[in-house]
């Protein structure tokens, strides 16, 4: 599991990504302001698992890495790599692009279904009073 935080231009932005069976899974944090250290830990401890659990994509193929042990200087130079890298990682986009796709597929699919259903009762009203129409005559 992996929290990034970064500032992208208008507001900060936390993108977690968490890999899992291979999968990699991402959601987005607005925290609107910088954040302060507390709210971070506030965030990680309360929030975090509420806001992965809504998300209800299915992930991006990544592959699987080798947890070896690392050279310290190479994983100074990683950790000096990932400081100065802005933003949520490619693949991490991808996740989340195909998560708001598949919410708008969702919506869509709601809409139609609600606009349908209103314009069937409407069918029936219509009908009920051509119905009462005749009836009286």
């Amino acid at each position: 599991m992996k929290l990034t935080i970064y500032y992208n231009g208008q507001f900060w932005v936390g993108v977690i990504e968490v890999v899992k069976n291979g999968k990699l899974k991402a959601s987005q944090h607005l925290f609107g302001k910088e954040p302060k250290d507390s709210e971070v830990f506030d965030f990680v401890n309360r929030q975090l698992l509420k806001t992965l659990s809504q998300s209800e994509q299915e992930g991006v193929r990544v592959k699987a890495q080798d947890q070896k042990k690392i050279n310290p200087k190479r994983l100074q130079r990683q950790v000096s790599k990932e400081l100065k890298r802005a933003g949520a990682s490619l693949k991490a986009q991808d996740a989340m692009k195909q998560e708001l796709e598949a919410k708008k597929q969702r919506k869509k699919q709601i809409t139609k279904e609600q606009r349908e259903k209103i314009k069937e009762q409407k069918y029936l009203i219509r009908k009920q009073k051509a119905k009462k129409k005749h009836r009286g005559k």
